[in-house]
């Protein structure tokens, strides 16, 4: 690129008319930003069928199937590129590019006349599909092949061209898994070695666990299994004090079928590990792979189907510029991911274009993730008691700068981004359960939990009052939890959310405003001052996620190495939760049909059933359905304070006449599709059945 510049410099030279040499080099400039070259150099399509026979979905016609992979050159000199943990440390081909590949999954309408224009790109959640299921109301599937992993065809009956892409490097084997192919970090010939932490909070007692987060990506190895370093611990408290285990105690190794073998992503103790106790290993490892690739693929693949590539392979012409605008959608660690990928400008690629115009972060919390640094863990997220003092919910918050006093570092997520344009519209939607388990208030306070803060003027924020992570099946049933699961189910406001974010990114039509709750309207509160009903037989929780301030080393912040292995704890945020009524329902966010006119009690949090250990502790991702009594003389003989069923409706027709009218409102607001009220009404009929009629 350089000689090539260094050439219309020297043709330059020879214009001797200055205003031709303006208009000369104005052209050459134009000329390369029209030929700018991609990241993407080869395609592998190993696959091209139609979806469901050829099926059509509305005036979008009949769907194809596209599957493959996908290889990538990026330059490591680039600024874009330097962001990248390690990326000066990667091997170079014989073009002096690093090179690395990741599987693809994309469905879109045949005829290209039928497709929308928009590409909704779900970022693999552990190398899964899921948009499906969110928004076509389906049936999970990891390869959707069968009429009931597409649902109702929501997605595909809108003209969507719907991509994956495999961007995290640790994926368990499986052809239905997408996963990134990365290349590892050298120093020269020598290998690079490091700190990696292991936390694992066994539900039962067990002999041995993986190094690996719940047993689902590829563990680094320990590096030598046999010396003193690795430093394992346990302790019954997140901030409580460890306990060392000695080292003679405890080998690295597990059990199968009732043998002993040696492994190095294993540890065996043969006295047990207790359940409800948090234990952590220090150990050792080597070769770190450039984990922070998976960002540049997501960037690079999402600008090559908008704006192609200047390789001349028929290949690549097939998906470049098949597109006009991307939507990058996440859910739980996929959303984090998306705030990481904001955080550290990755939404501007090599030729300085934006990659996602629109950005759907969902129940994401304040958190981002170790999806950029040395030993990187991608699997590894955060939560009340579990996966404690990762980089996970770190400062920023926030999308615009926050200034904290304890560390004088002034910034915001999106404030690494020069040009505006590079800024995508936002909507950040979250449950119940982040303002507990994942500090979602710090998102829209400010870092004291004092006062609202200002919100950036294309974010923004909904809460979805009174849900869990992800909507408990029906009719609920308790896996390992106090209370019931919450199976208050908010897809319904997903399906009209990304529509609505869809139509602001093509035309600019404003979305609904954000629906959060205030600290300025006493909607926001701290855990202590929650108003909760006293419900006989619940027990409220006494403790919630609290984000710190935390010191991986000194090279954390500027080369992304952690030194500190735990990390040094520093002063807590302060992280709110929204304020309840009478009946325990939320009073702020998007107030579903269910929550307007209740027949149980549905919260964000429950608590870890006493078989599990740790019974004071959250239960993670889930929360609880506490259902009103059926009658006045239920509520009177067991002392609780929330009205009886048949006290607020005299009918069943009556109640549901009410939950119509609530579901009109939120079309009207723009929260609900007009065609999803039936939907709404029927599973508040089914819910009446379940805890009345039966």
């Amino acid at each position: 690129m350089l000689n090539r510049w260094l050439d219309i410099f020297t043709l330059g030279y020879l214009v001797k008319n200055s205003i031709s040499m303006i208009f000369y080099l104005l052209s050459i400039w134009l000329m390369f930003g029209y030929l700018s070259f991609s990241a993407v150099v080869r395609i592998n399509l190993t696959q091209k069928s139609k979806v469901l026979d050829g099926q059509p979905f509305n005036l979008a016609g009949e769907f194809e199937r596209l599957e493959g992979k996908i290889f990538f050159e990026i330059d490591p000199t680039l600024k874009e590129n330097r962001k990248i943990s390690d990326i000066s440390l990667a091997p170079l081909n014989a073009r002096g590019k690093v090179a690395f590949s990741s599987n693809f999954y994309i469905l879109r309408p045949t005829s290209s006349s039928k497709r929308n224009g928009t590409v909704l790109y779900e970022v693999a959640n552990r190398g899964r599909k899921g948009m499906l299921g969110m928004f076509n109301l389906a049936k999970g599937s990891l390869d959707p092949r069968s009429s009931s992993a597409f649902g109702d065809g929501f997605l595909l009956n809108q003209g969507f061209t719907l991509a994956w892409l495999g961007w995290q490097f640790d994926i368990p084997p499986g052809e239905t898994l997408l996963r990134l192919t990365a290349p590892i970090a050298t120093e020269g010939k020598n290998s690079i070695t490091g700190l990696v932490r292991s936390e694992f909070v066994p539900n039962k007692k067990v002999l041995s666990f993986s190094l690996a987060d719940r047993n689902m990506p590829v563990a680094y190895p320990a590096l030598d299994t046999d010396e003193q370093n690795p430093k394992l611990t346990v302790r019954e408290l997140t901030d409580g004090p460890r306990k060392i285990i000695p080292r003679h105690l405890w080998k690295f190794g597990q059990l199968k079928k009732g043998q002993f073998s040696d492994s190095q992503r294993h540890i065996f103790l043969p006295t047990g590990f207790n359940k409800g106790r948090i234990y952590e290993l220090v150990y050792p490892a080597k070769n770190p792979v450039l984990v922070g690739l998976g960002l540049a693929a997501t960037r690079d693949f999402i600008s090559f189907l908008k704006f192609g590539s200047a390789e001349e392979h028929s290949s690549l012409n097939d998906l470049g510029k098949s597109v006009k605008r991307a939507i990058g959608f996440g859910n739980s660690q996929s959303g984090r991911f998306l705030r990481t990928f904001l955080y550290y400008g990755f939404n501007v690629d090599e030729q300085q274009r934006p990659s996602f115009d629109g950005v759907f972060s969902h129940v994401a919390g304040a958190s981002r993730g170790s999806f950029n640094h040395r030993f990187a863990q991608p699997s590894r997220d955060a939560h009340a008691f579990m996966n404690t003092f990762f980089p996970t919910v770190v400062y920023p918050f926030a999308d615009l700068p926050q200034f904290d006093p304890e560390t004088d570092f002034n910034e915001g997520l999106i404030s690494h981004y020069s040009q505006g344009n590079a800024i995508p519209k936002i909507f950040y939607s979250n449950a119940s359960y982040e303002y507990y388990g994942r500090a979602a208030s710090l998102i829209h306070t400010s870092l004291d939990g004092t006062s609202d803060s200002l919100l950036a003027k294309n974010t923004r924020i909904y809460l979805f009052a009174g849900t869990q992570h992800g909507p408990a099946s029906f009719p609920p049933r308790k896996t390992g939890t106090v209370n019931l699961p919450n199976p208050n189910n908010f897809r319904f406001l997903m399906r009209a959310l990304v529509l609505s974010l869809n139509r602001w990114i093509q035309n600019g039509t404003p979305p609904p405003p954000s629906q959060y709750p205030r600290i300025s309207q006493n909607q926001l509160v701290s855990l202590k001052n929650l108003s909760f009903p006293k419900i006989p037989g619940i027990n409220l929780p006494q403790r919630m996620m609290r984000p710190y301030r935390l010191d991986y080393g000194p090279e954390f912040r500027s080369e992304r190495i952690a030194t500190l292995q735990p990390p040094k704890v520093g002063k807590a945020f302060q992280s709110l939760v929204p304020q309840v009524d009478q009946d325990g329902n939320e009073l702020a966010g998007i107030r579903l049909p269910g929550i307007k006119v209740p027949l149980a009690t549905y919260t964000g949090w429950n608590l870890r059933h006493y078989s599990l250990g740790a019974p004071e502790e959250l239960y993670s991702m889930v929360g609880s359905f506490i259902p009103f009594p059926s009658n006045k003389k239920d509520r009177l003989s067991t002392g609780d304070p929330r009205l009886s069923i048949a006290e607020r409706y005299d009918s069943r027709s009556n109640y549901l006449k009410k939950i119509k009218t609530e579901a009109l409102h939120l079309v009207k607001i723009g929260f609900l599709l007009n065609k999803d009220v039936p939907k709404v009404v029927n599973q508040a009929a089914i819910l009446w059945d379940y805890l009345v009629t039966h």
